[in-house]
């Protein structure tokens, strides 16, 4: 049987998830931009979020939200964490009963500190939830270079389903069954690459920059394991593989943020002119929240908080963070 995917979000990974699916099954995309969608239905392009990138024929785009989850038998979700759940509940009426809802998005509900597939489960009761997650850089995918990422649900059966859906040519995907694991690490490794960035546009070297990221898996292992993931999975593409291309990549808009706070610039300005949202940031306060209820130490994910929050200059943070005692490298700092 040929699955119908619906795909909601139409910003540069969403568009490039539609743009692999929709080599395996028929796919509609919804944007709420009626230009994108237009262009995506005319020029087979997104050129806002992917220039250059020629999109499948066979792809369709709406601004429908009704027509494009009606008659689904997946529906994945690309929309920003803020905007998840009024989009989810806008979908409610229109979906049919049992059908996977997989997220892409990488960040926590500031207000109740939820996962996205958390917020999925409590608006969509019954439906199979599950992330696609790992080191994807939406433009290298697009160009047609290999990546691999990560299926993870808790249903065997449907879960190599929808790795066959999402697998195409050099985009290899693999299975996992630790959800939470997989999602927090989608989610914390955001906040170290900021840590990262802020590093190296104050100039630190490569030494520096493979501490913090050490350093960073291990605190986002001790949260994510707290909160229910398994610790292997944070050593797998949905924790450190994630993590290197975040904290590394100049397409990284995460590490983008850092860099321009490094630099010296101000939070509010970095933000404003920034098409796509970093995750990192609207995510810290929830993820220090956490922290605090769970009684787990994150040095560095602190300083970051305190740097967004303008608490801190990224200055003072990263000379704080040097000045950091190093116990046993088993024990948090």
């Amino acid at each position: 049987m040929t699955l119908r995917v619906g795909l909601l979000g139409g910003g540069s990974w969403g568009t490039t998830v539609a743009a692999l699916v929709a080599r395996n099954a028929p796919t509609t995309i919804w944007a709420r931009d009626a230009a994108t969608v237009d262009e995506i239905n005319n020029s087979h392009s997104n050129e806002k979020y992917l220039p250059g990138a020629k999109l499948p024929d066979r792809l369709r785009a709406t601004t429908d939200l009704a027509e494009a989850v009606r008659d689904v038998d997946v529906l994945i979700m690309g929309i920003p964490s803020q905007g998840f759940r009024s989009v989810l509940e806008q979908v409610k009426p229109h979906l049919r009963a049992w059908v996977p809802v997989i997220s892409l998005t990488k960040g926590l509900e500031l207000s109740t500190r939820m996962r996205m597939t958390q917020i999925i489960q409590e608006i969509l009761p019954g439906h199979p939830v599950g992330v696609l997650t790992g080191p994807n850089l939406a433009r290298e995918i697009m160009a047609g270079q290999a990546a691999a990422s990560v299926i993870a649900m808790e249903d065997d059966i449907i879960v190599r389903e929808l790795q066959a859906l999402f697998r195409s040519g050099l985009f290899r995907v693999y299975t996992n069954h630790d959800v939470v694991g997989c999602e927090l690490g989608g989610v914390l490794k955001n906040i170290i690459a900021i840590a990262v960035g802020m590093g190296d546009g104050q100039g630190a070297g490569d030494n520096t920059r493979s501490a913090l990221i050490t350093r960073g898996l291990a605190e986002i292992t001790r949260l994510g394991v707290a909160l229910g993931g398994e610790a292997e999975t944070f050593s797998g593409l949905a924790g450190m593989g994630d993590m290197i291309a975040t904290c590394t990549s100049a397409q990284s808009r995460n590490r983008h943020v850092g860099v321009e706070l490094g630099k010296g610039r101000d939070m509010d300005a970095i933000i404003e002119e920034m098409v796509m949202v970093a995750e990192g940031v609207k995510s810290a306060p929830a993820v220090m929240a956490l922290a605090e209820e769970y009684g787990v130490e994150m040095p560095i994910a602190t300083d970051v908080f305190q740097v967004v929050t303008k608490a801190r200059s990224p200055k003072q943070a990263f000379r704080g963070l040097l000045r950091v005692l190093a116990g046993a490298e088993s024990e948090p700092g």
